[in-house]
């Protein structure tokens, strides 16, 4: 259950720090204004705070670890919000990211 819940608040986090970004992007460049950039700030506040909530104690592990999450979770949101077709070399790179967050998270670790 640990790793589901950890996976999850991975999950939430990405979605509320691409969410927050992508809405300050639509705010600013896509001249749609304050407060789609309101909203973007809103939910970028929301992923700090969902970070807090994983198990791990470890700040900058939590923080790399989510690094990953974030390069395959960007790739996703350009699929599904903007239309992006990733190549063969982006979902490799989106794949090995997330290896590295399977080994930084949830290898097996001594003491604990």
């Amino acid at each position: 259950m640990r790793v589901g819940w950890s996976v999850f608040l991975f999950v939430l986090a990405a979605a509320a720090e691409i969410g927050g970004a992508w809405l300050v992007w639509q705010g600013v460049r896509g001249h749609r204004g304050l407060l789609w950039v309101a909203a973007g700030v809103a939910a970028l506040g929301v992923y700090g705070f969902v970070a807090t909530l994983q198990p791990d104690a470890n700040f900058g592990r939590i923080l790399a670890a989510y690094g990953g999450v974030f390069v395959a979770g960007s790739l996703g949101w350009a699929m599904v919000v903007d239309g992006f077709r990733p190549d063969r070399y982006d979902v490799a790179g989106a794949m090995l990211c997330l290896l590295g967050v399977a080994v930084i998270m949830y290898a097996p670790r001594s003491g604990g």
